[in-house]
């Protein structure tokens, strides 16, 4: 976490998952600025330190532009609320996004943090045959590093974890055929900057073909060197700076996200 978050820590959480709640907090309401939001649907999760594989994920209702760091729950890879600040209801957690997060968070220690969204750019391009193709410089940072999922219905069904999991492989960014976009980050702010550009690649791309015109794709070398130049590094002081500056577009919103 790069801002100060309030010195009063609830009891019964530690400083390292209060900062976690902090930052996950921030990038819900960094998402619902930059208009990547569907009314209180779709999710995104951070792992919590410790071997339970414990993470945190939104409150059922909750609009993403007023997350709190208190309005998250944690739960286990089972859909059960371990958090004392939360009843154990079952409208707590919505289960489709318990489906999805859950099974990145257990096949996948890398996976931090996971993002999914449903954007009219995202859908767009997820219906479209071809996917995304290597039109931009922002969709050549996935070149060769996008994996699909096809369509099963809603994410109710638990058997479909496993099939979703071998569709991601090791990449961090996957496209869901007929339904959105989803990716993973080894820290909040990477996860940040992936759903990003991924967005940006998709909205681009709806904005060229939409023009009617022939397009010009860069040659196999060029898509290749330039995936080859994004660099894959958590800890990046770009993804720092990054993360730091987007941070100042929801400082002094209504209500502090740090509570």
């Amino acid at each position: 976490m790069d801002i100060n978050a309030p010195s009063r820590i609830p009891t019964g959480i530690d400083e390292a998952e209060w900062a976690i709640r902090c930052d996950l907090a921030a990038l819900y309401r960094l998402v619902a600025h930059h208009k990547m939001t569907d009314l209180i649907y779709t999710h995104i999760s951070a792992r919590i330190p410790g071997p339970e594989h414990h993470f945190l994920i939104n409150r059922y209702g909750v609009l993403f532009h007023e997350m709190r760091a208190s309005d998250l729950v944690k739960i286990d890879l089972d859909g059960n609320v371990v958090d004392p600040h939360h009843p154990a209801a079952p409208t707590t957690v919505n289960k489709a996004g318990f489906v999805i997060h859950s099974a990145i968070h257990a096949a996948r220690e890398d996976a931090q943090c996971v993002v999914h969204t449903h954007t009219a750019a995202g859908i767009a391009v997820s219906a479209q045959e071809h996917g995304l193709l290597p039109i931009s410089q922002h969709a050549l940072k996935f070149y060769g590093r996008l994996a699909y999922h096809g369509y099963e219905g809603i994410a109710l069904d638990l058997e479909e974890r496993d099939r979703l999991v071998a569709d991601l492989g090791q990449h961090s960014a996957m496209i869901l055929v007929n339904h959105g976009l989803l990716v993973t980050g080894r820290s909040i702010p990477e996860a940040w900057n992936q759903i990003y550009y991924l967005e940006r690649a998709c909205q681009a791309q709806v904005a060229a073909l939409s023009g009617g015109a022939k397009l010009i794709l860069p040659p196999e070398e060029v898509r290749l060197r330039t995936a080859s130049q994004y660099g894959r590094d958590p800890n990046s002081p770009t993804l720092k700076l990054a993360w730091e500056a987007s941070l100042r577009l929801i400082e002094g919103d209504r209500t502090d996200w740090r509570c």
